[in-house]
């Protein structure tokens, strides 16, 4: 247990960050571009777009 409020705080944060950074990591299998747009898709589902080169996948 921390030894602080400041403490468990700190690692949240820390935590948060990591978790942001690896979720980030998306890129375009079409040109490798890191410029990708999350989009709601027709039937609900989760779907891509590249705002490079225009390419989307689900």
């Amino acid at each position: 247990m921390p030894a602080s409020i400041l403490e468990e705080v700190g690692h949240l944060l820390g935590e948060a960050a990591l978790i942001r950074n690896t979720a980030t990591r998306l890129s375009c299998p079409s040109c490798g571009s890191a410029h990708v747009a999350q989009v709601l898709g027709d039937n609900g589902g989760i779907s891509y777009v590249c705002t490079a080169c225009g390419h989307s996948w689900s």
